[in-house]
């Protein structure tokens, strides 16, 4: 979602925010400068930002202000520093793919127009009009800047890159170079970012359809180099916070979008079902450490994270054991993900002294079977579902003995002798395959689908987004696979 600040709020507000981080400042100033590289186009805005952020934290933040083109190539070549602003996310994807680049975080969208000066006399409405013999306009260098790429790329497209390339002026290294041009009369137009035009008095934009759709995002990248990438995505969440960097990029004439709220440290809630435990517990902490946040995790049975949900304890995100078990909140998060799948097994002692081999088996007398609870685990209720559709559930019922919330408690209870069999995930006994037997289930319905979504309010959605993103690198996937998981990474749904 877009939204626009007036220049007003930003100068009322961005002062008072100051005082905030006054118990850091003194700490943050022995901390050794972090080293941005951002698109000269976006100077303006990220100045402001970068002001008020030392002012209220006291670390210096140091910028090199060139084509976004041009900084992609220095960083290539000697890949040191800390964060990467470029003017459109393709030079991010570049550098991500590289492995230059590992978190990103959107700040703003910018497009195309044609700028001209606003007493200009020459008539400008399209793009066809820069070839009028009497009309002198620039483009950027494709290769330094990229409003420049965009421009090849579109007027490709149309057929008149050559065209227009043979008829301008110069080729500028920057957006900035090209606005600057035109507010002095040097050239009668140039094609910059609309954002470019609202910061010149002097300058009017003119809207050509051709630029409609080429609207690009404005993101910022934490370096995979950076020596302190706590401290440079802490900066990053400044940039990208909405009451504090975006206020800045949409008093300059951005289109920003809804970013998260400021916190130094933000305190974040999340809920999982308890069969995911071991497959992220690592990951939540290192997640923690990297991004300066607090997770408080609170893991438990499907059914009885739901019940909290309805009370109106609500996390900023939620990870749950099955889908079942998100399906009747959906309309309270963004699209969910569905992740990960494990099977529903019947688990037993390693030396299967009751000689169970078969769902059947354990109808048998005076057996000892553990269930979990179907109104507080996804799991309990999954089992029940299954056994009265395969027919078992009427035979088997009578020999439960054990109703847990979660799974963990009948591993245990397996372990020590207590029951002879249980119904858990092939995930509750990846660790534990020493001391007990796996009997699998023949029926598509014998598993479980565990699906991530972010609450829809959450002050913190960019952040819970990254910690998916966190969850879906190869080394979360293989604690996954490890711990008897099999990974699915679906497309995001919308769920009623």
């Amino acid at each position: 979602m877009k939204k626009r600040f007036s220049k007003l709020a930003v100068i009322f507000l961005l002062p008072a925010f100051l005082a905030d981080g006054c118990s850091r400042s003194q700490e943050d100033a022995r901390q050794p400068p972090l080293m941005l590289y951002c698109a000269a186009g976006l100077k303006p805005p990220v100045d402001a930002i970068r002001q008020n952020y030392e002012k209220e934290y006291g670390r210096k933040v140091q910028v090199q202000y060139e084509g976004s083109g041009t900084l992609l190539s220095k960083i290539r070549i000697a890949p040191r520093g800390d964060l990467f602003l470029a003017a459109d996310e393709s030079y991010l994807k570049q550098a991500m793919l590289a492995g230059l680049v590992r978190e990103r975080l959107s700040l703003a969208t910018m497009t195309p127009v044609i700028a001209i000066r606003s007493d200009a006399g020459t008539p400008i409405h399209e793009l066809k009009d820069l070839l009028k013999p009497d009309v002198q306009f620039s483009l950027a260098n494709p290769e330094a800047a990229a409003i420049g790429r965009k421009t090849q790329a579109i007027l490709r497209q149309l057929q008149l890159w050559e065209q227009l390339e043979s008829r301008a002026r110069t080729l500028k290294p920057t957006v900035m170079d090209l606005a600057n041009d035109v507010k002095l009369g040097t050239v009668d137009a140039a094609v910059v970012w609309d954002a470019v035009v609202a910061q010149y008095s002097e300058l009017k934009a003119v809207d050509v359809p051709q630029f409609a759709n080429a609207t690009v995002k404005v993101e910022v990248g934490v370096m995979q180099a950076s020596e302190d990438p706590t401290g440079a995505l802490h900066f990053a969440r400044y940039l990208a916070a909405r009451d504090r960097g975006l206020m800045a990029f949409a008093a300059h004439g951005y289109a920003v979008t809804q970013g998260d709220v400021w916190a130094d440290r933000p305190e974040l809630v999340f809920f999982s079902g308890g069969v995911n435990r071991l497959a992220i517990q690592n990951t939540l902490r290192e997640f923690e450490l990297r991004e300066g946040v607090v997770l408080n995790t609170q893991f438990n049975g499907c059914g009885i994270l739901v019940a909290t949900m309805k009370t109106g304890q609500l996390p900023d995100a939620y990870f749950a054991c099955d889908v079942s078990f998100i399906t009747g909140l959906a309309e309270q998060f963004d699209p969910i993900h569905d992740l990960s799948t494990t099977d529903i097994v019947v688990a037993v002692a390693r030396e299967n002294p009751r000689n169970i081999q078969a769902l059947s088996d354990l109808a048998g007398p005076g057996l000892r079977v553990g269930v979990t609870n179907p109104q507080q685990s996804a799991l309990g209720a999954l089992t029940e579902n299954l056994l009265k559709e395969m027919n078992h559930w009427k035979a088997i019922s009578q020999n439960i003995k054990s109703q847990t919330p979660t799974a963990d408690l009948l591993v245990n209870q397996i372990r020590t002798g207590s029951l002879d069999a249980v119904f858990i995930y092939r995930a509750n006994v990846a660790a534990v395959l020493d001391d007990l037997r796996v009997i699998s289930i023949d029926h598509p319905r014998a598993r479980a689908i565990q699906p991530y979504a972010v609450m829809l309010n959450s002050d913190h959605k960019h952040t819970m987004y990254r910690l998916l993103e966190a969850i879906r690198s190869q080394s979360s996937q293989q604690r996954f696979a490890d711990g008897g998981f099999q990974w699915l990474d679906r497309p995001a749904t919308a769920r009623k």
